[in-house]
């Protein structure tokens, strides 16, 4: 088992590096994950850093993904901004659009961004519960297949 170095820099580790007899660095597989090691406590202060972390990265796609949608719908839909806001919010949050679209490339781009806006919902929910999740199976000690240690 590596030793842990230093810091945890809010839930990432770096094991110092171990050589074989011959000098080269060897490293165990998953040893560079940016979660911590099921025997490294992690304080309510570091959990709450790096949820922090993951709640911006998903915000910052979530508004990416209404520029997108915005961009597009003024440019093919020819919709105000205001309208195109509405328009992307509503697809983005699964609501379906308020506009029903008019042109053969609006429509094209609604259905895309309608399919882009499913898998940007899935994304950011896992981005969000993956810290929690991982901290319940800490909480509850879950031992995953092949950690026998």
């Amino acid at each position: 088992m590596p030793r842990i170095s230093g810091d945890t820099h809010g839930g990432r580790w770096a094991p110092e590096p171990e050589s074989d007899e011959a000098g080269v660095v060897t490293r165990k597989r998953g040893e560079d994950l940016v979660y911590e090691h099921r025997h490294m406590p992690m304080s309510r202060a570091a959990f709450i850093r790096r949820f922090l972390f993951n709640l911006s990265i998903s915000a910052l796609l979530v508004f990416a993904s209404l520029a997108l949608g915005m961009v597009g719908y003024e440019h093919y839909e020819h919709l105000s901004w205001q309208q195109a806001f509405v328009n992307a919010a509503m697809l983005l949050g699964g609501m379906g659009p308020v506009d029903p679209p008019t042109t053969n490339p609006g429509r094209i781009f609604e259905g895309l961004y309608a399919l882009y806006s499913g898998l940007i919902f899935l994304i950011v929910a896992g981005v969000l519960l993956a810290p929690v999740i991982h901290r319940v199976l800490h909480l509850f000690h879950f031992e995953g297949p092949g950690d026998d240690t």
